[in-house]
């Protein structure tokens, strides 16, 4: 029964009610052997950021964002410790303005940004042409990229291991290639991020130390609603 007052109202009464801000997915309950996994099966998205899976002893709540960005950057790790980021080649070379200063210094590291997926030729004064960005990060706005690549490169400086200069470039890659805050994933999607998860190294935090997810066992549950 609904709790006393509530079955009288008048619907209206509900109407300046925001829409709900999570999303369940209408499938069967999941099978056993997903809820058995680490990270469970999805079971919602809410606010458009967070992933709620069920476990076989209770609940995982990850940040979308956070964890995708993780996966990105060690996959680009992988690549780069390999034979280089793989890239892909824009149809048409895209133009970025940018101070000559700037230019000049995106052009010094060319050739290791080359390595990170990235391809960048001059275009006249304070411009350069993008012609290559990381396959891992799809569809990107290159000059938004290349502005947070040169944000990088200044606070990096001449200091540091050249290796560790890279990899924080590619940190800020990643965040470009990401699931955005605010997106909304179907089931498949979500489960395959956390199967993604579970396989790789690191992926319970992001790329700034903050935790990508978190667990409410069944025990925690109860505990707060006064079950135990």
């Amino acid at each position: 029964p609904a709790p006393e007052g509530l079955a009288e109202a008048p619907a209206a009464a509900f109407d300046g009610f925001a829409a709900p801000s999570a999303r369940v997915e209408p499938d069967a309950a999941p099978d056993q052997a997903a809820l058995d996994r680490p990270l469970g099966a999805a079971r919602a998205q809410i606010h458009e950021n967070y992933i709620l899976a069920q476990t076989g002893d209770g609940m995982i709540l990850v940040d979308q964002h956070a964890a995708h960005e993780r996966l990105v950057y060690e996959r680009l790790k992988r690549q780069m410790a390999e034979t280089g980021v793989t890239a892909q080649a824009l149809l048409i070379p895209e133009i970025v303005e940018l101070s000559e200063g700037d230019a000049a210094r995106l052009l010094d590291h060319a050739g290791d940004l080359a390595r990170l997926g990235l391809s960048v030729e001059g275009f006249g004064p304070g411009a350069v042409a993008v012609r290559e960005t990381p396959a891992a990060l799809g569809r990107v706005d290159a000059a938004a990229l290349v502005r947070d690549i040169l944000d990088e490169l200044a606070e990096q400086g001449s200091s540091g291991a050249l290796e560790e200069r890279l990899h924080a470039v590619l940190s800020r890659m990643a965040c470009h290639g990401s699931v955005r805050s605010g997106r909304r994933m179907s089931a498949e999607e979500m489960n395959a991020l956390l199967r993604e998860m579970e396989e790789t190294p690191r992926s319970g935090q992001c790329n700034h130390g903050r935790p990508t997810w978190v667990r409410l066992g069944l025990d925690d549950i109860e505990k707060l609603f006064g079950r135990r």
